[in-house]
């Protein structure tokens, strides 16, 4: 009945969670049982595979069932959610139920019912026979899907993300699945040029019925967004546009206008950066590989398995486009068959003096953690404290033993 399918379990009753566990796999599904909500939220949003299903108790130990759902609804469109309640706890559960979650059950319940309830709620994944393209991770598939959704219909569309993650690409893909395909494709790049109204007019006439790429359009002055305004409105062609992560900013201090920034918003896509998607890295790296070595005479076998550690364990500020230039540097420098871990990061290779104690290491690892913690959590403290699986006394006296 479950053959195949992936399901995260949240339940920190050892007892239940055993016998969960045991019948869930009798049915032939793969369980990830985590007792924690933090545990929680990493293993339904950066999982290892797909997740089909969460079945997630209402009352854990170091948070709620609600808290987790809020959390991965945050940055991904959740799986299903079963939720376990006790009779306290029923309200909260139609709550949840309203905002998005598949069902509940109350405590105790029959392994049967049980069974049937989670069949139901079970989604075919539509992503799961795409290529794939953005990446192979849960995240990436997911990007692919909404990609294919949009190019189905004629509505404009907002793609976000930092720079290096192949949005451009992304928006070309997206006309190239549409109607419009054989419409022309015309790009004004606002990222790298300062874009006039003019400039604006040009590329309108020039784009008949196709699609008008807008690469940064948060870099638009005042006219050029008056007149993009004016042009969603009166548009036979379609408009796609791209901007960082940050553009609510721009918002809020008055130089990006609200009503053009929210008639975008209405069908966004949101690629997440490399540092999200460790798989996607790799994946990435294997992927540039091969066509860089097409145009080489002398070509490398591949990348090593210690290479393929060092990319998965790299935080990739940069993004795809760090990822191709250390390739490129990798390819010129290697002299064997394989790239190894200093082709790709020479800052490796440093002497035995510059070697870190593990003390070091750790305190560095923290505050990495930490500060990330904080950005997510707007500086809160307490929810920081929440995420890192810490108290909130133990949290405040790294941060001072950190100089955060």
């Amino acid at each position: 009945m479950l053959t195949g399918r992936h399901l995260v379990l949240i339940e920190d009753d050892a007892l239940m969670g055993n016998s969960l566990v045991q019948r869930l796999e009798l049915e032939g599904a793969e369980v990830t049982w985590v007792k924690q909500a933090v545990r929680g939220i990493s293993a339904v949003r950066t999982p290892r595979k797909p997740v089909d299903a969460v079945i997630c108790d209402i009352r854990l130990p170091d948070g709620s069932g609600e808290e987790v759902f809020s959390a991965v609804s945050r940055s991904i469109t959740p799986p299903p959610f079963l939720f376990i309640t006790g009779q306290g706890e029923i309200d909260q559960a139609v709550r949840l139920l309203r905002a998005g979650g598949a069902d509940y059950m109350t405590k105790p319940f029959d392994m049967p019912a049980f069974l049937g309830r989670l069949v139901q709620i079970l989604r075919t994944d539509s992503s799961a026979n795409l290529p794939a393209q953005t990446g192979i991770s849960p995240l990436a598939r997911q990007v692919d899907a909404l990609a294919g959704e949009v190019a189905r219909h004629e509505r404009p569309v907002l793609i976000r993300g930092a720079r290096g993650l192949g949005k451009g690409r992304l928006a070309a893909r997206i006309h190239d699945q549409s109607d419009r395909s054989s419409a022309p494709f015309v790009t004004v790049n606002a990222l790298r040029d300062a874009v006039s109204t003019d400039d604006l007019a040009k590329a309108i006439e020039t784009v008949a019925d196709g699609t008008l790429f807008l690469n940064g359009v948060g870099r638009l002055d005042g006219k050029g967004q008056d007149r993009l305004i004016e042009a969603l409105a009166e548009a036979p062609y379609r408009i796609i546009a791209t901007c960082g992560t940050r553009i609510e900013e721009k918002v809020k201090a008055g130089g990006f206008r609200p009503d053009l920034f929210y008639a975008l918003l209405a069908n966004e896509i949101v690629v997440p950066p490399l540092s999200e998607r460790r798989e996607d890295a790799v994946w990435l790296a294997r992927q540039m590989l091969g066509a860089l070595n097409d145009r080489r005479q002398a070509q490398v076998r591949g990348i090593s398995d210690l290479a393929v550690t060092a990319v998965r364990d790299h935080d990739w500020p940069g993004n795809g486009r760090e990822l191709r230039s250390r390739l490129v540097r990798a390819l010129d420098v290697a002299t064997g068959d394989w790239l190894f871990p200093t082709d790709l990061f020479p800052e490796l290779n440093q002497k035995t003096s510059d070697v870190q104690t593990l003390s070091e290491a750790r305190d560095v690892a923290e505050r990495r953690q930490i500060i990330k913690a904080l950005e997510r959590t707007g500086g809160q403290v307490a929810e920081a404290a929440r995420l890192l699986n810490v108290s909130r006394t133990t949290l405040w006296e790294k941060m001072q033993k950190l100089d955060l």
